[in-house]
């Protein structure tokens, strides 16, 4: 799978930029990556509910909301409530990511745990069983263009590792400094979802970008049953 993210697009167009990454059934985006930043919890302020509300209306992409901000056991489950398909927060923000995993999911959403790239996974397995999707962060979360971190690609394969041995049951899905140079070796190592910005909104054509980065997906883990 792969969700580009509008954090590298235009923010005056951003109905334009969801339907940029269309592209033809099977080829396209699979899912649009939002960003919400509140300058608290991360230092950028991005967009937020109103944002996503509006967004949602406008694309019938599943929209991915990662929630870089502080208390999101109180404004998490708006987002879902807003229609997102799958709303992520961060274990070093979550208060009580247990029962915030079983509110979002009740109110419609798929919960998703993301871990800044110096958290480590393990004091965390148990919390990740009540979780969909696991994002792991190959940037320090607050703006987008940074340069990847490949240590955290050992983070990755842990997590594949547990996946496909049956003690997590979750998508696996990195975001930072995703791009041609670096989306093979994370393939490799068992990302299920891949987060683009500035690789996808910073091409002449978003569409063919994605498409580009799906090939190249393949053809580096065919293992895992990927298609371009």
């Amino acid at each position: 799978m792969i969700a580009p993210s509008i954090l590298a697009a235009d923010f005056a167009r951003l109905a334009e930029a969801a339907a940029a990454v269309r592209g033809e059934p099977g080829s396209g985006a699979d899912w649009l990556h939002v960003d919400v930043m509140d300058a608290h919890f991360v230092p950028n302020l991005t967009i937020g509910l109103p944002v996503v509300t509006s967004l949602r209306a406008a694309t019938d992409l599943p929209l991915d909301c990662h929630l870089m901000i502080d208390d999101p056991d109180r404004w998490a489950v708006g987002y879902a409530e807003a229609g997102a398909h799958n709303v992520t927060v961060h274990v070093e923000a979550a208060k009580d990511p247990i029962a915030l995993a079983k509110d979002l999911r009740a109110a419609g959403a798929k919960a998703g745990l993301s871990m800044k790239p110096g958290t480590p996974l393990e004091p965390h397995l148990d919390v990740l069983r009540h979780y969909d999707t696991l994002l792991v962060m190959s940037v320090e979360p607050g703006f987008g263009g940074q340069e990847f971190m490949p240590e955290v690609l050992d983070k990755v394969r842990t997590a594949r590792r547990l996946v496909d041995t049956g003690h997590l049951t979750l998508l696996v899905e990195i975001d930072g400094g995703i791009n041609t140079e670096t989306v093979e070796a994370a393939a490799e190592a068992g990302v299920d979802c891949f987060v683009a910005g500035s690789a996808v909104y910073g091409a002449d054509r978003p569409d063919a970008a994605v498409r580009a980065m799906r090939e190249q997906i393949a053809a580096a883990a065919p293992h895992r049953g990927w298609s371009a």
